[in-house]
């Protein structure tokens, strides 16, 4: 349900374009990662990937399963709610490995949140948290790395810039780009697993912003 409906949606409030490296491939029981910069970036990011034939299970924040109808759409869909900051914290990386295991992707945001820049332009992906390089360490699983651009554009700053630039995006219909990379399979340990990750998905990122003509800024 969410891949169809964020395919749906997306056309109407910007103009999605979709990339792919020569070799990317989307092979059963892969991890795809993602950069994670605006509250609009996971309808597009969803939308870009059934273009292609491709609907993951999604690691979410677990606020979303208490909105009635979409949390039991959520769960009958398989998607894997995250209990930051909480003892149920470790579940999710369980519930990842488990749909791994049954040959499903799973998209996850190797950041594990939104950036605090009220800005709208673009910045490369923040620092990766563990738990990407913590997964694929536990199920050997290749990683798929998907760059996206163009949804702080949507919706970015405070909330009343968010509802403003959700309210105006369908009349500028805002360019949003999203280039998804050849598979990368993590080595070394957990602080050189962590980094290639983000050098991975930076490089995926680079490219869609540069497809929109964005101005880049790159991250420390």
């Amino acid at each position: 349900m969410l891949s169809r409906l964020a395919h749906a949606l997306v056309p109407a409030v910007g103009r999605l374009t979709v990339t792919t490296d020569s070799g990317a491939d989307f092979a059963e029981g892969s991890v795809i990662a993602a950069n994670h910069s605006s509250l609009a970036d996971p309808a597009v990011v969803l939308a870009a990937l059934r273009s292609l034939g491709v609907e993951p299970a999604v690691l979410a924040a677990a606020g979303l399963w208490r909105i009635p109808l979409l949390g039991r759409a959520l769960a009958r869909e398989g998607h894997i709610p995250v209990h930051r900051h909480d003892a149920r914290a470790g579940d999710a990386l369980d519930g990842a490995a488990e749909a791994l295991a049954r040959g499903r992707l799973v998209l996850i945001y190797g950041e594990g949140g939104i950036p605090l820049r009220r800005d709208a332009g673009e910045a490369a992906p923040e620092a990766f948290r563990s738990g990407l390089a913590r997964l694929v360490h536990r199920t050997g699983a290749p990683v798929i790395p998907l760059g996206q651009a163009g949804s702080r554009r949507i919706t970015s700053g405070n909330w009343a810039k968010q509802l403003a630039g959700l309210g105006t995006a369908p009349l500028r219909r805002p360019g949003l780009h999203v280039h998804v990379g050849a598979p990368v399979m993590l080595t070394g340990d957990l602080p050189n697993r962590t980094g290639h990750a983000r050098a991975a998905v930076t490089a995926a990122w680079r490219e869609a912003a540069e497809r929109l003509g964005e101005p880049i800024t790159l991250a420390a």
